[in-house]
């Protein structure tokens, strides 16, 4: 099995301690390894009066698995044309976000009294409504009900001031606008910098969208672990595997639980800052055109080299003669981005 353990008094102490009032819990994607029903459910035991969800899709899992209101963090877009009165994603519970003054005029039309929370286009450069743009917004609101403006901030910033400068901005222009609405909701500032703009801001109600430093905040808490399904005493030279490579020394081959269908040897890209971190790139790179490539399980406290790519529900791991090998059945220590992988099982201890 490959399997996602946790320290449930732990992890449930992290999530109390950044669980202030107003928080919006993000349950997007994978569930960031623990599965959306499970967080949903968390989200529940926090007294969260509304959730985020990543796309539409996600929404009828969200309404069947939490009892408030539902957010979609993917914009409206007309081209939506599966959304009608019927669909649960137009539920009275679901809070659209809109960007553009386009799909308000749309969204208007097909769905009034939809709730919506408008977005503001941020530094990130991804989606939303130009400073520029609010008075035309307002005027094709028709009869939707605006929840908020939300600010969506980057995870770096280089200028002057940062994130807490850009939301003031924000802040400034949604109090200048005529938007019938005093709830900012931001992503991606610290718990002082909520604070501090909330007390400069006491004419607004500030709302932050929490997801990573929420559930992934305490990883100490969390463990991955994968068993020993097989293993075979091997000599320099013999072929194994489906590319039949031939092994560089005398050793042992690990039938590994986890493989791509869990995440296993996927990655998502990674910015290179720094001259350190692309060197590492570069080495990698260079050990990787020769064929080596080190998987995320360990073994006797390090990290052990994939025979070849992951298969499906399985890996194949090489384990030098001078290590003694794990016996079947045994678990091992996984390495893993919680946000890529799904979990066979997990386990609350």
């Amino acid at each position: 099995m490959f399997s996602l353990h946790i320290d449930t008094d732990r992890w449930r102490a992290q999530l109390d301690r950044v669980a202030t009032p107003g928080l919006v819990p993000v349950i997007k994607g994978n569930g960031y390894g623990f599965g959306r029903e499970v967080l949903c459910a968390e989200a529940t035991r926090l007294g969260a009066d509304l959730v985020a969800v990543g796309t539409y899709a996600e929404v009828p899992g969200a309404l069947a698995t939490f009892t408030g209101d539902v957010m979609v963090l993917t914009p409206w877009r007309p081209f939506l044309t599966d959304l009608h009165a019927a669909d649960p994603a137009l539920d009275a519970r679901v809070v659209h976000t809109v960007g553009r003054v386009d799909d308000i005029v749309e969204l208007a039309a097909r769905a009034p009294g939809a709730r919506i929370v408008l977005e503001g286009e941020t530094s990130m450069s991804r989606h939303g409504l130009d400073r520029h743009e609010l008075a035309a917004a307002v005027a094709a609101l028709g009869d939707l009900v605006v929840e908020g403006f939300a600010i969506h901030l980057p995870l770096t910033r280089h200028d002057q001031g940062g994130n807490p400068a850009e939301a003031q901005r924000w802040a400034g222009a949604l109090l200048a606008s005529q938007l019938e609405t005093t709830t900012l909701f931001v992503s991606h500032l610290t718990g002082a910098e909520i604070a501090a703009l909330a007390e400069s801001r006491p004419q607004l109600t500030v709302r932050p969208r929490v997801g990573t430093s929420l559930w992934l905040g305490d990883l100490s808490a969390l463990s991955a672990r994968a068993q020993v399904l097989d293993r075979h005493t091997v000599a320099r030279g013999e072929r194994v595997g489906y590319r039949q490579r031939a092994i560089p020394r005398d050793g042992t081959v690990l039938v590994v639980a986890g493989g791509t269908s869990h995440g296993v040897g996927l990655e998502a890209p990674r910015a290179g800052a720094g001259l350190m971190q692309r060197g590492k790139t570069f080495a990698k790179g260079g050990l990787e055109a020769a064929g080596l490539s080190l998987s995320p399980f360990s073994v006797a406290g390090k990290q052990r080299w994939f025979i070849e790519p992951p298969h499906m529900q399985v890996s194949l791991v090489f384990l030098p003669d001078d290590v003694p090998a794990p016996d079947v059945g045994a678990q091992l220590d996984v390495a893993v981005r919680f946000t890529t992988t799904t979990f066979d099982e997990i386990i609350w201890d």
